[in-house]
């Protein structure tokens, strides 16, 4: 295993709702992480194809507007079949670059839509994907929960990586989950730009002795179709999601960022050694956890509401 690994973390906008612009774009900056040496990229949540920031669907308790379902359907086209064309395309750029990847989708199943990170590895392509546990308020009312089943992570030469999307890692359950795992470089695609979200990571960082990588979008209103309801008169200038992405060593400390309003890419060299030696005063799930006290037990089967068996009448 490679001790020392240089990383992106990508802080940059999609073209919302438009997947075949923003698979272009998400070329371009692979290719410019790669030519700066880079071995792994992180995009933000929900980059192929949109964050919907400020959007309602059209939804009231017990009323919906057509327009609404017209949003919908704007946004289920523009999603992500995994695995498809569009995973398939990044299979390639992941190859031509010699880079991992971890970016954050919409990903479509039937009518149902998932916010969901795939793992893309240089020399296999589409590797896993993790789907979101737990869509956050009004979320849940275009993406649907994920289960065990996708509790994924990638193995590389550098060590084990692993996503947790956004407010799921406010679930130290699932946490914990990860860290069994072995999970050395944790990354969080996320859609959180306050002054909060720096904390939280530094305290994964800490608590997990592992590498986080946090990747967010920065995008303005004019970045969004002009038929977007964002429920008021907003300036085109107006930024909806102002970014914060940053990289936090094993022992919280930051290593790059937090870079707010402005598209960038962050980079850093890591020095794997670090998650060994944070591990002198502490492994929480090894010789500082108290499994005589406290178990975790993980459903990792998938969940499915419907079942076929053979069935032959004598």
């Amino acid at each position: 295993m490679s001790r020392n690994l240089k990383v992106a973390v990508v802080q940059a906008g999609s073209v919302a709702f438009d997947l075949d612009a923003t698979m272009d774009k998400l070329e371009r900056l692979v290719k410019e992480s790669a030519s700066r040496g880079a071995k792994l990229a992180v995009f933000p949540e929900a980059f192929l194809s949109a964050y919907p920031k400020w959007l309602d669907f059209g939804c009231r308790i017990g009323m919906r507007r057509p327009e609404g379902r017209d949003d919908y359907h704007r946004y289920w086209n523009s999603s992500v079949e995994v695995p498809g064309p569009v995973t398939d395309r990044l299979a390639e750029i992941a190859c031509e670059s010699d880079m991992y990847l971890v970016v954050g989708v919409i990903e479509r199943d039937g009518k149902t839509l998932y916010c969901t990170a795939l793992h893309i590895a240089p020399d296999q392509g589409l590797v896993n994907k993790h789907r979101k546990l737990m869509p956050t308020a009004s979320e849940r009312l275009v993406w649907g929960q994920g289960d065990g089943s996708t509790l994924a992570t990638m193995p590389t030469p550098y060590g084990i990586v692993g996503s947790v999307i956004c407010w799921e890692n406010y679930m130290p359950l699932l946490r914990t989950a990860m860290y069994a795992k072995g999970v050395s470089i944790y990354c969080t695609p996320t859609a959180d730009d306050r002054p909060t979200w720096l904390p939280t990571v530094q305290h994964v960082a800490l608590e997990g002795r592992c590498f986080v990588l946090s990747a967010c979008q920065i995008m303005r209103r004019k970045d969004f179709p002009e038929a977007y309801d964002t429920g008021e008169s907003v300036d085109p200038d107006q930024v909806m999601m102002r970014g914060g992405s940053c990289i936090i060593g094993p022992l919280g400390n930051v290593i790059a960022g937090p870079v707010f309003d402005e598209e960038t890419i962050l980079y850093a060299d890591l020095d794997l050694d670090d998650i060994a030696r944070g591990g002198l005063d502490f492994d929480v799930v090894g010789h500082y956890s108290r499994p005589d006290i406290f178990r975790l037990q993980i459903n990792e089967s998938p969940q499915t509401n419907t079942s076929f068996e053979d069935w032959h009448p004598k």
